[in-house]
């Protein structure tokens, strides 16, 4: 399973105030290890690979993330609890 946080970064460079607050729950929880990659959404930056993923799957909200296992579609988690009930607490 290779799971990807994608997180957005406001024009003033600064990380989304709802992307640090889960990137913080994750590393509290001891979860952060299992996050396999982290993509910046840069706002200042339509070609940022982040911006680029959400643009791909359609995704209109940060942070949100990508769940790839071997023979299965990409799963698209844009709801941190969620996320954390279905994957990392499964």
């Amino acid at each position: 399973m290779k799971i990807t946080l994608v997180k957005k970064i406001l024009r003033d460079g600064s990380a989304c105030r709802k992307c640090l607050d889960v990137q913080n729950k994750l590393e509290q929880a001891g979860h952060l290890a299992r996050i396999d990659e982290i993509v910046e959404a840069r706002e200042d930056d339509i070609d940022s690979p982040g911006m680029q993923l959400a643009k791909q799957y359609g995704v209109d909200r940060a942070p949100f993330f990508m769940v790839e296992e071997d023979g299965k579609p990409i799963k698209i988690y844009t709801v941190y609890m969620k996320f954390l009930l279905e994957v990392l607490e499964a």
